[in-house]
């Protein structure tokens, strides 16, 4: 199988190649991007064809594609990868705006191509472990969630709030908007939100506090923020704690892996051991194709995920909570 990757604006984008290259039988058959020297200089380290356009790209003999572009151009690249019968996987969150959100949808079913959210959290073990046991009755009903996600401040594209759609709050909400909407198969009916700027000079959000309540009955916090510094050891966090009427239980992605502190190194050491969540997504891309079936993320999860995001900004702009249904 051959793939191409349509930009390199998104850090991602090189995980994704590396797990490419994991994966037998698939190939990094080329790549493009809307800045010449840094697509020219990723297909340079990744040993793969350099293509001047997009077009070009997308008239090589590729299966699919995987767009880590600037959030803001994630239409425009979706429906001309559709157009030309490529297969996507788009990097999250969907896009800046439900009307692009939902006219790519639309791109994907009318082209008859997979379209695959980049939702890779749902593949690590501790979270589909959380999943099985809501499943199975051992949380009992569902009451409360206080999440979190911190990161550094990424620079690039993610601080133009055009480019982004916002800052940290649309960059670190989606993931764990789509994971409680996974794990317990409920929908968000309420946000409520505030946002600041408090650890970074830039034009856009670096993090906010937002309260939801979902359809279920339960109310959850989100906490994103850009607020670890450039010497954190690694890009941040992202934690769960959960209470049901029958078992609490508390999830942390970035905790599959060794801490050490030595004395002939001068900075904190980690070690990540834990499962490659970048390499499980493509390989269900991957998947998807060969056996000709919907991917399990699909592009209604980016679009649900996103209308969180939407209603949080919303939120904070008039001071009242929003409802989503």
């Amino acid at each position: 199988m051959r793939l191409g990757i349509m930009s390199f604006a998104h850090m991602h984008s090189y995980g994704y190649a590396a797990a490419i290259s994991q994966l037998p039988g698939v190939e990094l058959a080329g790549v493009a991007d809307e800045e010449p020297d840094r697509g020219k200089q990723a297909a340079e380290q990744l040993n793969t064809r350099y293509f001047p356009s997009f077009d070009e790209l997308l008239k090589a003999d590729l299966d699919g594609v995987i767009i880590t572009s600037a959030n803001r151009d994630h239409r425009a690249l979706t429906e001309m990868a559709a157009a030309a019968g490529k297969h996507i996987l788009c990097e999250k969150p969907i896009a800046t705006t439900l009307e692009d959100a939902y006219a790519m949808e639309k791109a994907a079913k009318e082209a008859g191509i997979k379209f695959q959210m980049a939702f890779p959290c749902r593949f690590i073990p501790s979270v589909q472990r959380l999943k099985a046991l809501y499943e199975e009755g051992r949380l009992g009903r569902l009451l409360a969630i206080r999440s979190t996600n911190h990161g550094k401040m990424p620079g690039g594209f993610f601080i133009d709030p055009e480019a982004a759609g916002g800052g940290a709050v649309i960059d670190h909400t989606v993931h764990l908007a789509d994971l409680v909407r996974w794990i317990f198969q409920t929908e968000f009916r309420e946000v409520y939100c505030e946002i600041d700027r408090r650890f970074h000079d830039i034009p856009t959000d670096d993090c906010g506090l937002l309260t939801l309540e979902l359809d279920n009955g339960a109310f959850m916090t989100i906490d994103p923020s850009w607020s670890r510094p450039d010497s954190f050891y690694t890009w941040g966090d992202l934690y769960m704690h959960v209470v049901g009427t029958d078992m609490a239980a508390e999830v942390d992605l970035m905790r599959q892996s060794l801490e050490r502190i030595t004395l002939d190194q001068p900075t904190y050491q980690w070690d990540f051991w834990g499962a490659n969540m970048d390499y499980y997504l493509v390989k269900e891309f991957v998947g998807s194709i060969k056996e000709d079936r919907e991917p399990s993320i699909t592009a209604q999860d980016g679009i649900r995920a996103l209308e969180v995001v939407v209603a949080a900004y919303e939120s904070a702009r008039s001071g009242q909570p929003v409802k989503l249904r």
